[in-house]
């Protein structure tokens, strides 16, 4: 493992702001990630373990213990057939794009709809990652773990990852450090299941159908690079952490009181917000129509270092020099904007390190 003292922790995340890190140790192989971990607990010091930081904002003053930065490889099929699928074992540190782009070219379906989204595959049963009507949670068998507190490897099957919309049990749970992630996938030339309407118009296609593989993950994309939501050097619209804030999930007496609230505000005869109904009866509605409608526009900032992205109402990005202050100001102003427009308190998806909103 490589070790460094004083990083610029805006190096290592997609947002590129946060201060220095005190120690910052590289490891390569889960060996040296377990062993990095276990040496900062048993030192009880402060630790941080970092893969892609594409979910995460750090303060200006850094971070001063040790961040663990992930970088281990792998990418091992452990079975396939016909009936069970292919079984692929992923190390954490391994990109996460480049996972989906293998899995469509060795015919694993059910993360072609993942495709463009940054980081490492080890963040993505955490978040559960999700887009276009698929999410990680569809095809995770099983997470490999590292439990800090009993100091063991830890299995856990899909049903004790107690998935849910953008969160899991590891998500804000600094005791398990995941080591890898074992995927099922189906077997097919074809996609799953076309979900999402936007994409089903990019492809041509009704709602429903199985396209190829190789389509799928063009038109998902070609999508994400419209919003800015493909990491790219020279375009500071994806200098950011995506979407910044999750869907609102209201019960329905909490959504009828949005509805009257953008009645009285947009009027009766005008925009209403988006409604899509949950298993258990609340209603999930769209952050991105909230801010818009609230007065913030693509854009919104400009020139400030921190701004709107000009193509996605949803993402707070980095123009440029801003520091994590400029970025969290703005994502207050925003949320504290819907919130007295529309009485929905907006949650940021990001990890905030350091900071608060």
């Amino acid at each position: 493992m490589r070790e460094d003292h004083g990083v610029p922790l805006s190096t290592l995340t997609t947002m590129r702001v946060g201060g220095p890190a005190a120690r910052l140790v590289t490891v390569e192989t889960t060996d040296e990630l377990v062993d990095a971990v276990r040496e900062v607990d048993d030192a009880d010091e402060p630790l941080l373990v970092l893969s892609g930081g594409s979910n995460l904002v750090v303060s200006d003053d850094g971070f001063p213990g040790t961040v663990v930065h992930v970088a281990t490889s792998g990418v091992t099929r452990e079975s396939a057939d016909a009936c069970g699928g292919a079984l692929v074992r992923v190390a954490a540190g391994e990109v996460w794009d480049d996972v989906v782009e293998r899995a469509v070219s060795e015919g694993w379906a059910g993360v072609e709809a993942l495709s463009g989204i940054p980081g490492r595959t080890g963040a993505t049963p955490i978040q559960n990652v999700g887009a276009y009507g698929q999410d990680v949670s569809q095809t995770v068998a099983q997470v490999r773990t590292w439990d800090r507190r009993e100091q063991t490897v830890r299995t856990f099957m899909n049903a004790d990852c107690a998935f849910t919309y953008r969160h899991s049990l590891f998500k804000g749970n600094a005791r398990y450090v995941v080591l890898d992630v074992l995927f099922q996938f189906e077997l097919a030339d074809l996609s799953r299941p076309v979900a999402y309407a936007a994409l089903a118009k990019g492809l041509d296609v009704p709602l429903g159908t199985r396209v190829p593989l190789e389509d799928a993950r063009e038109a998902v994309l070609q999508q994400r690079r419209s919003r800015g939501m493909v990491l790219d050097d020279s375009d500071p619209d994806t200098w950011s952490c995506g979407s910044f804030f999750t869907n609102p999930i209201l019960g329905r007496h909490q959504f009828d009181d949005l509805v009257e609230r953008v009645g009285e505000r947009l009027g009766w005869d005008g925009p209403t917000p988006p409604r899509f109904a949950e298993p258990d009866g609340r209603v999930k509605t769209s952050a991105a129509w909230l801010i818009e409608h609230a007065g913030f526009g693509k854009g919104f900032g400009l020139p400030a270092p921190a701004a709107l992205s000009t193509k996605h109402t949803l993402a707070v990005t980095n123009r440029g020099g801003a520091s994590a202050g400029d970025v969290l100001a703005l994502a207050r102003q925003v949320r504290d904007g819907v919130r007295a427009a529309f009485g929905v308190t907006l949650v940021n998806e990001p990890v905030l390190l350091g900071e608060t909103l």
